[in-house]
């Protein structure tokens, strides 16, 4: 029953559950981020890893952070240039950010906008989300739909029905780079060389 249509698994999401969807890089669990801890637990994570907010486009993003103007401007260039795509950006949260999101520190979150146009049709849908890869903590992301399914059966998964059948993701995770106030710092290199 886990493997669900487009409509329920967006159903799903907004009712609080946890689903899991192709992304570019790796398969994404993911919830609303106010129902974050659900993520925390099923991977049975540490709270200091935080989640990262996923959204179909740049513009349901900027409200998640903030800046001055000048850092704005720095950031949406950086985002015209590499998103859609697999690039992280950790940026100063806004208060708009639930703490469930980076319950260390909630100072910061991370934002992307994924190159994948199964994932950007469910985001236009949910909104923002919380999200990671599908994968108990420390392990390696799983890949599929089935493993996925058969490692979390309580969380819905997109049928491959939906898309097409290869999985979209290259297994990359995404490069994570940290605003530091006046540069980037590259916390995870991944498919994206930042420049």
């Amino acid at each position: 029953m886990t493997q669900v249509s487009f409509d329920t698994l967006v159903a799903g999401a907004l009712s609080g559950k946890l689903i899991s969807f192709p992304t570019d890089t790796v398969p994404a669990l993911a919830s609303l981020p106010e129902q974050a801890t659900l993520i925390f637990q099923a991977k049975q994570r540490a709270q200091d890893k935080p989640l990262i907010l996923m959204a179909a486009n740049p513009e349901a993003l900027w409200a998640f952070v903030k800046g001055s103007d000048q850092e704005y401007q720095i950031w949406q260039e950086v985002a015209d240039k590499y998103w859609p795509g697999a690039l992280t950006l950790v940026l100063p949260a806004s208060a708009r950010v639930p703490i469930a999101m980076n319950p260390i520190d909630p100072t910061t979150i991370g934002i992307r906008v994924p190159n994948c146009a199964i994932a950007r049709k469910i985001l236009a849908q949910t909104g923002p989300l919380a999200t990671t890869s599908a994968n108990l903590s420390g392990q390696p992301p799983l890949q599929t739909m089935a493993e996925i399914t058969a490692q979390f059966p309580e969380v819905l998964v997109l049928a491959s029905t939906e898309y097409e059948s290869k999985i979209p993701g290259n297994g990359i995770p995404s490069t994570v780079a940290k605003w530091t106030g006046m540069n980037w710092q590259i916390l995870r290199q991944g498919g994206v060389k930042l420049n």
